[in-house]
């Protein structure tokens, strides 16, 4: 009887592992080339380079370099999610409250926010990106904004509650972008401690 043999199987195992580390490193290479370049200096053919594999190897993974683009900023994503979440496998309470803020801030910094800015400003001008980076925003947003919660301890039942976690998180995306052209440190300290001291008011 036909079949796939135990040794088909066991050379398959380390093709598709293959594969999934050749995923990565394009994704990853991708969002470094997006932070360092931009969109225009940010090609297939540069990433591949970056990843050291072929240009045809990450067109078979990423057909467009939408494709490419939109997978690597929510691969980043996903991973600074996993590793806040790291931070606090307990969860936090109201004594953690200034560690969240910071941690959550820092969200909004360094290179994974430097290329999603620079997949915004390229959606905004084309056409076959924006709708795929628009669905992603409103996703790594909702994301962000229930881990917010959890972590902040925030009872969204009372008044008001949503608007202040929401303002802060629009205050943090503020902070990154200050901090894209100076380093912001010394500053985005002290508002961090300023915010830590106005959630534990709004929200205790």
């Amino acid at each position: 009887m036909g079949g796939v043999s135990t040794a088909d199987r066991a050379g398959r195992v380390p093709k598709q592992d293959r594969s999934r580390a050749t995923r990565q490193r394009l994704l990853e290479a991708a969002v470094a080339c997006l932070a360092a370049h931009g969109w225009a200096g940010s090609t297939v053919s540069v990433v591949a380079e970056r990843a050291g594999v072929s240009r045809g190897a990450a067109q078979h993974h990423f057909p467009t370099r939408e494709d490419l683009f939109t997978a690597a900023v929510e691969y980043v994503a996903e991973e600074r999610t996993n590793a806040l979440r790291a931070l606090f496998p307990d969860g936090a309470g109201a004594h953690d409250r200034r560690a969240v803020v910071a941690a959550l801030v820092d969200l909004y910094t360094g290179p994974l926010f430097r290329a999603a800015l620079h997949l915004w400003v390229a959606a905004s001008n084309e056409e076959q990106l924006r709708p795929r980076v628009t669905e992603l925003e409103l996703r790594v947003g909702r994301d962000s904004h229930r881990i917010a919660v959890e972590l902040l301890g925030a009872d969204e039942s009372r008044p008001g509650v949503r608007e202040t976690v929401q303002g802060f998180l629009d205050m943090a995306r503020g902070l990154g972008l200050a901090n894209l052209l100076t380093d912001d440190t010394a500053r985005r300290e002290r508002v961090v401690a300023q915010w830590a001291d106005l959630l534990d008011d709004a929200l205790s």
